[in-house]
């Protein structure tokens, strides 16, 4: 289903992402050693400790209320809103919005809608940087298929430069509710929503910051 889950005996920490917490416990391990030597040196792997904990955040957030409206499923700057050509789940012209998450967005995807989880497909892939035209084809990338009352909708979890992981919390046959967590993409990445083209009208635009089951990307016609 995914390349990474959640391990059962992390112990969650309100605000941070589970993933993280290894890498941080880690780091504050390695902080704690140096400082016994020096605490200047230990200056190193603190701040790589708190740049990883800021990188993992996760704050709470209320679900979103107005199922007129599709949600963005992450946080970041919108890359392009277009029509393609969709033939893995929509099969056919579908409305596509792009996001680009940097390294200091939260990496956290939530569902864009309410929905049934159909369709998970893992597909390996290049590096390359997320903010490229071609990455939805050579990137790793991971693919969601959710059925919804407008119709399907297809997120997509990709890969960039930095980011080498894909977390994917879902699957085939989970009810996922707008705005709730689907998964999260490790260091910098894009993560793509799309629609059947004749479902739904745009609400944003290349260039705006938009924020995760918080910004109404799209509104559906029906």
């Amino acid at each position: 289903m995914s390349q990474s889950q959640l391990s059962d005996h992390v112990w969650p920490v309100p605000g941070i992402a589970a993933e993280g917490l290894p890498l941080i416990g880690v780091g504050a391990a390695l902080t704690a050693a140096t400082a016994i030597f020096s605490r200047k040196l230990a200056a190193v792997p603190l701040s790589l400790t708190l740049g990883t904990a800021y990188f993992f955040r996760d704050p709470e957030r209320a679900l979103p209320t107005d199922s007129s409206l599709l949600y963005s499923a992450a946080d970041g700057r919108v890359l392009r809103v277009e029509r393609v050509e969709e033939p893995r789940y929509i099969k056919g012209p579908a409305l596509r919005i792009a996001t680009f998450l940097s390294l200091f967005d939260i990496h956290v995807n939530r569902s864009a809608t309410d929905g049934i989880v159909r369709y998970i497909e893992h597909v390996p892939g290049s590096f390359e940087a997320a903010w490229g035209d071609d990455v939805h084809e050579v990137n790793e990338r991971n693919y969601i298929g959710i059925d919804t009352p407008h119709g399907p909708m297809l997120l997509i979890q990709i890969a960039g430069l930095v980011a080498r992981r894909i977390v994917c919390k879902v699957a085939p046959g989970d009810t996922v509710r707008a705005g709730e967590r689907i998964g999260l993409i490790k260091f910098g990445s894009r993560t793509d929503v799309l629609v059947p083209y004749s479902a739904a009208q745009p609400l944003v635009v290349a260039g705006m910051r938009v924020q995760a089951g918080i910004t109404p990307v799209g509104a559906w016609n029906e």
